[in-house]
């Protein structure tokens, strides 16, 4: 079955074709809800959440982009949702905030290390993190999604790096350690 027909039988309400759509985008969709999630419990739930919201929604999609994007902005959404109702953004002064780049040129350095740490991170500069540098969302679009300004968003960024480069560094430094024993 064509994605399209696949679409259609999902807007009639046709459970089969929604298992069908489930299993065709679960997988993709649950790694996206990992890099919004604290832990693999709260992906889950945010991936469920998510498709429930997509089965409800399904009829507004007009075709206007690709599908997946489509399904992706809404999983993003949906994991976003339980932070927006946190308070976990303070409020920056954009004059204190430095630019910080964190360049990763050890291919020692596993996918699974490097989830885990991004993990860790604070909520609100997880949040952050993940929509710049891993979706390419813009600061001005950041701030619109999570409600918070744009000096907010490049100062949570900037934390983010920071956190991450000195937790690199700290595994880069046992390892050194390691191998010199």
């Amino acid at each position: 079955m064509s994605l399209e027909q696949l679409i259609k039988n999902c807007k009639k309400g046709n459970a089969k074709a929604q298992g069908q759509l489930y299993n065709l985008y679960a997988s993709k969709l649950f790694s996206l809800c990992l890099k919004y999630s604290r832990n693999y419990a709260e992906a889950e739930d945010s991936l469920q959440d998510a498709f429930i919201t997509i089965f409800k929604k399904i009829a507004q999609y007009n075709k206007k982009g690709s599908f997946e994007g489509w399904l992706k902005r809404i999983v993003i959404n949906t994991a976003l949702q339980k932070y927006r109702k946190e308070a976990i953004f303070g409020i920056v002064n954009e004059n204190e905030i430095q630019e910080v780049t964190v360049t990763v040129d050890d291919e020692d350095l596993s996918v699974d290390f490097l989830l885990k740490i991004i993990q860790e991170l604070p909520d609100r500069y997880r949040l952050v993190f993940n929509l710049y540098a891993l979706d390419g969302y813009s600061h001005k679009e950041i701030a619109e999604i999570l409600h918070i300004s744009q000096g907010t968003s490049k100062s949570n960024l900037a934390r983010a790096r920071v956190i991450l480069r000195d937790k690199i560094e700290e595994l880069k430094s046992k390892q050194n350690l390691q191998h010199s024993l």
